[in-house]
């Protein structure tokens, strides 16, 4: 298994975190996601190099839905309206509607890669490009 993931991480370079995340939580975070997708996807044999991106794209959402998922937390799902406004209502926090959109994209993007449960089975393994050879090249050498 490790073999099969350090081959994985030879042609699936890992993007630059430090650029894409607020901090070093994230970046850890960001990596240890990097690694589980790409290792279940070698091990599935459905790793393919046009993947790169929407593995990165997948970690970004799994980072927003856990940074709105913590503000959610700390500030709850209605934000209460201005006291000093006798028109405001009680409205959707944004950071809710952040979070749902994340995990919109999260599954859509596992779908897609067929990380989700209902698709494994959907999702075809890649076909490796093979060199042909005949008989006579044992004798002449490869041509090309």
């Amino acid at each position: 298994m490790a073999r099969s993931s350090a081959k994985a991480k030879d042609r699936f370079p890992e993007p630059d975190w430090k650029a894409l995340c607020e901090d070093r939580v994230e970046v850890a975070a960001a990596k240890a996601h990097w690694t589980r997708i790409i290792t279940e996807m070698e091990a599935r044999e459905t790793l393919a190099e046009a993947n790169g991106h929407s593995v990165q794209r997948l970690v970004l959402a799994y980072l927003n839905y856990d940074r709105a998922a913590a503000k959610v937390a700390q500030l709850g799902v209605v934000d209460t309206p201005a006291a000093d406004n006798p028109r405001a209502i009680s409205r959707l926090s944004i950071h809710f509607k952040a979070q749902s959109e994340a995990e919109k994209t999260a599954e859509r993007l596992e779908a897609q890669l067929g990380l989700s449960p209902q698709r494994r089975g959907k999702v075809a393994k890649v076909t490796k490009k093979r060199r042909s050879s005949a008989g006579a090249d044992a004798f002449l050498g490869q041509q090309g």
